[in-house]
């Protein structure tokens, strides 16, 4: 079933990319492209390195970090649920099958594009910097996100109020929980890593407006979407999104603050481009 479910995902954003890809690349960046891609390749390898690296420790750190976290024993799910109370199960009284059904793709499929488009499109652009700080800024969210998680125990609604929060995700599609279990963990919601590397996503986009208006509009909604669907579904409380956003500002600030150290020139071109593609 998850060979299956996995084929599906793969088909599914990669005919987005496709169409992302001819909706806001263009061909001509695709023309300059194919003869600059060595020299993108070569600017981004080591960023791409260590992201690598980080993810790898993930998933294999990931396998012991709910144990060290019962060894600290800092569990915040009573505070959380003390602060916002039931406006998970409030949120869910909207729910409809049509609703259902959106936000399912949305965290599923929308998720996944969301992370994946913006490395197309902007290794299609001359500038690596905007690459170079989505990467880095991907790395910080998966290395900050696994120490809170080492740190923080909190399970979500959905487990914490089984009686009034359902799981509408696994309830309606029981099939995704063969690729969700691969990554998450019951005590690992705060924050959520979803809404953080989707506003990641959108933070960027935004800053790329000049050059993707298009995308920072789709980029921006898509990310609102994810964000919600983490709630509607069940699976996080709206703390652990507030924590994601928060967690998405920093990854994005400090990359751009690493990633113009390394390169000050670069930040300088960088924003006389974007000037002078605002003017026209």
């Amino acid at each position: 079933m998850l060979v299956q479910v996995l084929t599906q995902l793969v088909v599914a954003v990669t005919a987005m990319i496709l169409v992302g890809i001819a909706v806001f690349v263009g061909r001509y960046r695709l023309r300059d492209t194919r003869a600059e891609w060595r020299a993108r390749v070569r600017a981004a390898v080591p960023i791409t390195v260590v992201l690598a690296i980080v993810l790898l420790f993930n998933s294999v750190a990931r396998q012991v970090v709910p144990d060290l976290s019962w060894i600290i024993e800092w569990n915040l799910t009573g505070a959380i649920f003390d602060i916002e109370g039931e406006f998970i199960p409030w949120l869910q009284t909207f729910a409809t099958p049509a609703l259902t059904a959106f936000f399912s793709f949305v965290y599923i499929y929308g998720y996944v594009f969301l992370l994946v488009f913006p490395l197309v499109a902007y290794f299609a652009l001359s500038n690596t910097r905007p690459l170079r700080e989505l990467l880095t800024a991907y790395t910080l969210n998966y290395a900050i996100g696994l120490l809170l998680y080492t740190f923080v125990i909190a399970y979500g609604p959905r487990n914490m109020m089984p009686e009034l929060v359902q799981a509408l995700l696994y309830d309606t599609y029981p099939e995704y929980q063969h690729l969700t279990r691969q990554v998450n963990r019951n005590t690992n919601v705060f924050p959520s890593l979803h809404t953080s590397l989707s506003a990641t996503v959108a933070f960027l986009a935004y800053r790329t407006r000049a050059v993707y208006p298009k995308w920072a509009v789709v980029a921006i909604a898509l990310a609102i979407c994810v964000a919600i669907s983490t709630m509607y579904l069940g699976i996080h409380w709206a703390i652990d999104v507030v924590a994601g956003i928060g967690l998405a500002y920093l990854s994005v600030d400090f990359a751009s603050l690493l990633v113009g150290r390394w390169s000050l020139s670069e930040r300088l071109d960088f924003e006389n481009w974007a000037t002078a593609l605002r003017r026209g």
